[in-house]
């Protein structure tokens, strides 16, 4: 009994030691102070900002963030002294973050902030996307752009570029280029290296895109370049020849535009292919019917390279021109042969190259944008270039 007696006694001293040891280490180390911004109870919030939230004397053992019942992603520093939501608030929507910190000697702090952002004055969204599955396919050329159409002036450029995410499965170097307030395009510096693919994440749900506007939701667009094909005409030598991977795999007579006057020649330049038609109805631009030099024409097998009437296409009636003259108001004709080849072996987005007119090819002509030099092209982006994220 006394042996027993003895132990107890023992234990409980090393117990009672223990507890003042703890209560002394807690009296020393300091309790770990956690801030959160916004403040609890702020209203009428600028939706742009972000949640942060930082601890001192300690570390953050836990965030949780909630809008509309639905978790906020959100990002811990390294060492766990700082949380930052991934992205912008949303307009018009009621925030609960709680954080709790916990110091070196293990004892925990709660702190809670409940707060809401304004309503939006107005919201922008997208308009269009290409690539788009029913306008080019999902599968495109080395030269397809990126092209993003706003249904409502975006001023606020940087905020919406910053959330415009190209992903490749090969590396690239590109950037996007603003050409007003309602459309921007993302190009490579150089093409697409072929068979890459390609993801468009825009996280524009909640994105600043003016004074009191914002964006209403994400999109994300998937698809792939196809193999490298690359066309070359010269208006002077008559012909075009189509290179696949590097290789020529056709070569074709043409007659291009016949010139005299400025708006009859081809454009030179880098053209794309913009659309792949059967049957197209062509009418002399900006001339009505019973005007002299008026037309309308029937022609099949049509690829389009420009905003201003420029095909590619089947013209039986100058095949006795093609390879040696140029006869027509401005389009590359070829075979009905040749055409119906180059139709159906067309990707949208494959680059045109047309050469030796005198008239070149805007920037701004259908998707001409292959026209501008990498430093033009940099001019017009905001962020002034990235390279893609890995796929």
């Amino acid at each position: 009994m006394r042996a027993g007696a003895g132990l107890l006694a023992i234990l409980m001293a090393t117990g009672c030691s223990a507890a003042v040891a703890d209560r002394e280490k807690e009296a020393g180390v300091p309790v770990a102070a956690v801030g959160i911004t916004p403040e609890n109870g702020a209203q009428g919030l600028a939706p742009e900002l972000p949640i942060m939230i930082t601890a001192a004397a300690g570390t953050l053992k836990s965030v949780t963030a909630e809008a509309k019942g639905k978790p906020v992603a959100g990002m811990f520093s390294a060492d766990r002294t700082r949380w930052r939501s991934a992205r912008p608030m949303t307009p018009g929507t009621d925030y609960t973050v709680t954080a709790v910190g916990v110091n070196a000697a293990g004892k925990t702090t709660e702190t809670r902030s409940v707060f809401s952002t304004q309503k939006a004055a107005k919201t922008f969204d997208v308009q269009t996307i290409l690539p788009n599955k029913e306008i080019t396919g999902l599968t495109v050329g080395i030269g397809m752009p990126i092209m993003i159409t706003f249904d409502h002036d975006v001023t606020d450029r940087v905020s919406v570029e910053k959330n415009l995410q190209v992903y490749a499965s090969k590396p690239i170097q590109g950037a996007w280029h603003w050409f007003d307030n309602r459309r921007v395009t993302f190009r490579p510096k150089e093409y697409w290296p072929a068979h890459t693919k390609v993801r468009l994440v825009a996280r524009l749900a909640g994105v600043r895109g003016g004074e009191g506007t914002y964006g209403t939701k994400d999109y994300v667009r998937d698809f792939t370049i196809g193999r490298s094909q690359i066309s070359h005409a010269d208006t002077g030598s008559h012909y075009m020849k189509v290179e696949r991977d590097g290789k020529v795999i056709r070569s074709m007579p043409i007659s291009a535009g016949m010139g005299g006057q400025m708006k009859y020649y081809t454009t030179s330049g880098i053209h794309l292919a913009m659309d792949r038609e059967l049957v197209t109805v062509m009418t002399s631009p900006g001339i009505g019917p019973g005007s002299a030099g008026y037309y309308q024409t029937t022609v099949y097998d049509t690829v389009r390279i420009s905003d201003t009437g420029e095909y590619v296409h089947g013209a039986p009636w100058s095949v006795g021109d093609q390879g040696n003259s140029n006869v027509s108001h401005g389009c590359v004709n070829v075979s009905p042969a040749n055409a119906k080849w180059f139709r159906i072996n067309t990707l949208i987005g494959d680059p045109i190259v047309i050469s030796g007119s005198p008239r070149p090819l805007d920037p701004t002509n259908g998707w001409g944008h292959w026209q501008e030099s990498w430093k033009q092209w940099l001019k017009w982006s905001r962020l002034r270039g990235a390279s893609t994220e890995p796929l």
